[in-house]
C-alpha cells in the first residue's frame, strides 16, 4: 500500500498528515457489495465526479440495484423556482426546510429555453434554441443525458405538456388546437413516437387551465366554471368524465395526485359566492361503499389566517393558482407570489415556504414553481 504525503503551510510532514491511498488492484479485487456499501457513504458532489474515473465505476453507479438501495442516502428533494428575468433556477431544500446558497446550473445551450414540466428528476424544455424551436428536450441534470424530442407537427401550438414517468421510461403529453380539429398528443419515450388523438373538444372545449395530473393510469383535468372533471385513459386513449359530484359554493378547483404512483387523487378549491372564497379547502376523490360510486370527501381546510393571506396575494384571481405533489406535499402556489402553501398530508399540517433571500423584491409577478426530485437513475 502506499502513502500519499499532504504538506502543511510549513512544508513538513508529520505521521498525522500521512493519508493512506488504496492500490488499484485491491479496488478491482473488492465484491461489488462491499464496493457498492463504500461509494453509498460518499457525498453527492464526490460521487457524480466518479463518472468518468472508469466505464467499471460508471456502470456500477447508474445499476438499477445500486441506485434504488442507495440513492436516497445522498440525494436530497427541491422545490425549483424559476423567475423570466432570471437564468438561473433557485433551490429549496425540503429535506432540511432551508434555500441552497447555489443555484442550480444548466448546460449554457438550456439557460434561456423555457422550462415547461418536471417528474421526479427529469426536466422537459421548450423552444430549445440549437433546433429552430421546434422541439422539446428532455434533461436528466445529475445523469447528464438529454434527447430531443422533435414536435409532432409544424407549427405546432401546444397546451398544458404535462411530463409523465414510471420504471419503463416516460410519455409527453399535451393538447393542441392550432388546426382546424383540436387533437391530444401523446409521445412514448419506448417506441418514439407521437401518436394523435381526437375528442377532447367534446368535453374540455376552451376551458381547461391545468396541465393533467395522473391517477389510476389517466390524466385527470378540471375545467372552468361550470366545474368538471375530466379524464383521459393512457391505455385506451378515452376521453370520460368524473361522475363524482361536485363540492357546493365552489369559486376555484385544481387537482393534485401523489406522484409517480398516481393512486390518490386531491382537488384543492376555494368555498365562497360571486368569485370569491371565503375559505379554502382539500378533497379527496374516494370509493363510496354505499352504493360503490366515487365521491369527494372534504379532507383539510386552510387555517384562516393562512387562506387570508393567500386570497390577499393572488387578489382573488384564481387564474394565477397552480398546484402540484412533492414528496408528501401538496404545494399551493400563485404567478404573483413567490411563496409557497404547502400542505403536509401524512402529518395534516400547513406550512409556508419563506421567500427566497436572493430574489429582489421589484420582481412582482412570473414566479413558476417546479417539483425537483433527483434520481441518477433517469432514461431520457
Amino acid at each position: 500500500m502506499k502513502l500519499a504525503i499532504i504538506q502543511n503551510n510549513h512544508k513538513t510532514t508529520s505521521p498525522a498528515t500521512l493519508t493512506p491511498e488504496m492500490d488499484r488492484k485491491i479496488w478491482r479485487k473488492l465484491p461489488v457489495e462491499l464496493l457498492e456499501r463504500i461509494l453509498s457513504f460518499l457525498p453527492l458532489k464526490t460521487f457524480i465526479s466518479l463518472q468518468p474515473t472508469c466505464k467499471y465505476f460508471r456502470s456500477l453507479l447508474f445499476s438499477p440495484l445500486f441506485l434504488s438501495c442507495h440513492s436516497n442516502s445522498f440525494l436530497s428533494s427541491f422545490l425549483l423556482l424559476s423567475h423570466p428575468q432570471s437564468p438561473h433556477y433557485h433551490l429549496y431544500d425540503t429535506v432540511s426546510n432551508t434555500w441552497r446558497n447555489s443555484n442550480l446550473s444548466l448546460p449554457r445551450t438550456l439557460s434561456f429555453a423555457p422550462l415547461v414540466s418536471t417528474s421526479t428528476s427529469l426536466f422537459c424544455f421548450s423552444a430549445v434554441p440549437d433546433f429552430s424551436n421546434s422541439a422539446f428536450l428532455i434533461h436528466n441534470l445529475l445523469a447528464r443525458s438529454s434527447r430531443v424530442i422533435k414536435f409532432p407537427e409544424y407549427p405546432f401550438i401546444y397546451e398544458r405538456l404535462t411530463l409523465i414517468t414510471n420504471h419503463n421510461g416516460y410519455k409527453l403529453f399535451c393538447l393542441s388546437s392550432g388546426s382546424s380539429k383540436n387533437h391530444s398528443y401523446v409521445y412514448d419515450s419506448r417506441t418514439r413516437i407521437w401518436s394523435q388523438y381526437t375528442g377532447f373538444d367534446q368535453l374540455l372545449g376552451e376551458s381547461y387551465h391545468q396541465e393533467g395530473v395522473l391517477f389510476n393510469e389517466c390524466l385527470y383535468f378540471a375545467t372552468r366554471e361550470p366545474f368538471l372533471v375530466v379524464s383521459f385513459d393512457l391505455s385506451t386513449k378515452i376521453w370520460a368524465v368524473c361522475e363524482a359530484n361536485m363540492p357546493e359554493e365552489v369559486t376555484f378547483v385544481r387537482l393534485i395526485s401523489n406522484g409517480i404512483n398516481g393512486n390518490r387523487l386531491f382537488m384543492f378549491g376555494g368555498i365562497g359566492r360571486n368569485g370569491i372564497s371565503r375559505s379554502m379547502k382539500i378533497w379527496e376523490l374516494e370509493l363510496d361503499g354505499n352504493n360503490d360510486q366515487r365521491k369527494w370527501n372534504e379532507i383539510e381546510s386552510v387555517p384562516e389566517l393562512m387562506c387570508r393571506k393567500f386570497g390577499s396575494v393572488c387578489y382573488h384571481n384564481y387564474e394565477r393558482v397552480y398546484c402540484f405533489w412533492h414528496q408528501g406535499m401538496i404545494c399551493v402556489c400563485c404567478y404573483t407570489w413567490p411563496e409557497v402553501l404547502y400542505y403536509k398530508v401524512s402529518r395534516r399540517t400547513w406550512y409556508w415556504v419563506p421567500k427566497c433571500p436572493s430574489i429582489p423584491d421589484k420582481w412582482s409577478c412570473g414566479f413558476k414553481w417546479f417539483s425537483f426530485v433527483p434520481q441518477l437513475y433517469g432514461f431520457v
